[in-house]
Order: structure tokens, then C-alpha cells, then sequence
């Protein structure tokens, strides 16, 4: 069984991987928007129904990178509320 320090140094690591993963997800998020932005000045005007799907599917994309932020929030802080038990 491990100590309550070596468990709370295990969380430590677990929550800078998960800091780690939010900066990518933070990152992707912005190129997505960025591709939208491109993609929409670049396709202005087109009402082609697959112009639109792509359109549909960044935005699509973007909500799920938010929800994946926001469930890496409610993690963050479970963990932080267990190691403030210990």
C-alpha cells in the first residue's frame, strides 16, 4: 500500500498530465478556429452543401474539445478535493 505521500505525488503527476492535455486541447481548439476562418474566407459566397458540412463539422469539432476542457475541469478538482482528505 502506498503512503499518503506517495499518493499525493502520484496525484501531483496526474494533474500536470491532465494541465498538459488542457494546453493541447487549448491549442487545438485555436487552429480549429483558425481553420474556420480560413475555410469561410476561402469559401465565401458558396452555398454547397458540403462547404456547409465542413462548416458544421469545425463547429461540431470545437464544442467537443470545450466539453472535453470542461470534463478535464471537473477532474482537476475531484482530484484536488480527494488529496485535500488525505
Amino acid at each position: 500500500m502506498a503512503s499518503v505521500a506517495e499518493l499525493k505525488a502520484a496525484i501531483d503527476v496526474a494533474l500536470q498530465q491532465i494541465g498538459d492535455g488542457q494546453t493541447a486541447v487549448q491549442a487545438a481548439g485555436e487552429k480549429l478556429s483558425e481553420a474556420q476562418q480560413t475555410l469561410a474566407g476561402a469559401l465565401e459566397g458558396s452555398g454547397h452543401e458540403t462547404v456547409e458540412a465542413a462548416q458544421a463539422s469545425l463547429t461540431q469539432a470545437s464544442q467537443e474539445l470545450d466539453e472535453c476542457l470542461a470534463a478535464t475541469l471537473v477532474a482537476v478538482e475531484q482530484a484536488q478535493l480527494y488529496v485535500s482528505t488525505l
